[in-house]
C-alpha cells in the first residue's frame, strides 16, 4: 500500500466489505482465498496499480468485513462482489481469484457474464479432488480441535509451499506461518468458509463460462492439485493453462517473478475487450 491509500467500507447488503481502490484505467478485482483477506495481494496491487484500476477487499467473514456465523456458499460471495462493483461504478473488470478466490469468480462469470471481462484462476478448482477434501478438512479440525490461529498454522503450513522451498527458505516459510497464525477473524467464518470450498462445484457449468481464462497452478499443490487444475482446462472453452513446476499452492509467493509477468501480459493482453 502507498503512503496515501485510505481503506474503505462499502455497503453490500447487510455486511460492510472492506476494500481498497488504487490506481487508474481498466478495472482489475482481485480476490483473496480462504486464508487472509486483500493484504494477500499487496505485491500484486504495487505492480499494477501503475496501469489498472485495482480493486482489492476483503471477503464478507474476512479481514475488516463483516463477519457472521452463518451458512455461506462461494455464489454468495460472487454476488457480494458483483454489489462491490455496483457500489464502486465499475460496471465491467477483469477478475483474478486465488484459491476460493477463482472459485468466486466462476460464480461471477455465470451470474454476471456481461461484467467479467477476463478471468485469471490461480491455484483454483471448479470441484475439489479428494485429496484437496483431505488437506481442507484436516485444516479445519485443527482449527477445530485447537481454537487458536498459531497452531492452525503451524499444523497447515506445509500445505502451502512446496518440498524443496519448505527445505531451503526456512525464514520464508516462518513469515507465512506468521503470516496464517495473525489470523483475528472469527474461527466459525473460516469453518463456513472452508465447506463453502468443499461443496463448490462448477463442473456441470464451465461450458457457460466463454470468458478467456488463464489457469495457474502448482504442480506440488495438494490442495488444488493437477487433477483439479486439469478438470477447469478441460470444462472451461476458452482458458489456457500455466503450470508452475516444483511449486504449491502458493506459487505467487514461490515464483513472483514468473507469476506478475504472465499476471500482467494476460491483463494487457485482455484490457482492450
Amino acid at each position: 500500500m502507498s503512503m496515501g491509500d485510505v481503506l474503505k467500507l462499502a455497503p453490500v447488503g447487510r455486511y460492510k466489505l472492506r476494500y481498497l481502490d488504487a490506481g487508474e484505467g481498466t478495472p482489475v478485482v482481485l480476490i483473496h482465498g480462504l486464508a487472509g483477506d486483500y493484504s494477500a495481494w499487496l505485491a500484486q496491487i504495487e505492480a499494477l496499480r501503475k496501469n489498472f484500476r485495482v480493486i482489492a477487499f476483503d471477503n464478507r467473514g474476512a479481514g475488516e468485513s463483516t463477519q457472521v456465523d452463518e451458512p455461506v456458499t462461494t455464489a454468495d460471495l460472487a454476488a457480494d462482489t458483483l454489489q462491490l462493483m455496483d457500489h464502486l461504478g465499475v460496471p465491467r473488470a477483469q477478475v483474478v481469484g486465488r484459491s476460493m478466490g477463482g472459485a468466486i469468480a466462476q460464480h461471477m462469470a455465470l451470474q454476471a457474464p456481461g461484467r467479467v471481462v477476463s478471468l485469471a484462476l490461480c491455484a483454483s478448482f471448479a470441484q475439489l479432488d479428494p485429496l484437496g477434501r483431505r488437506v481442507l478438512l484436516n485444516m479445519r479440525e485443527a482449527l477445530e480441535w485447537r481454537m487458536n490461529w498459531a497452531d492452525h498454522a503451524r499444523h497447515s503450513v506445509q500445505n502451502f509451499v512446496s518440498a524443496e522451498f519448505f527445505n531451503r527458505h526456512p525464514e520464508r516459510v516462518a513469515q507465512i506461518e506468521r503470516l496464517l497464525g495473525g489470523e483475528k477473524r472469527l474461527p466459525a467464518c473460516y469453518i463456513r468458509q472452508n465447506e463453502a470450498c468443499q461443496n463448490h462445484d462448477t463442473i456441470g457449468d464451465l461450458h457457460r463460462i466463454l470468458q478467456p481464462t488463464l489457469i495457474m497452478g502448482g504442480d506440488s499443490d495438494p490442495i488444488c492439485s493437477l487433477t483439479s487444475t486439469r478438470a477447469l482446462g478441460a470444462g472451461l472453452p476458452n482458458a489456457r493453462t500455466e503450470i508452475f513446476s516444483n511449486a504449491s499452492h502458493f506459487f505467487l509467493m514461490e515464483q513472483p517473478e514468473k507469476f506478475m509477468q504472465l499476471l500482467t501480459a494476460w491483463l494487457q493482453d485482455n484490457e482492450a475487450a
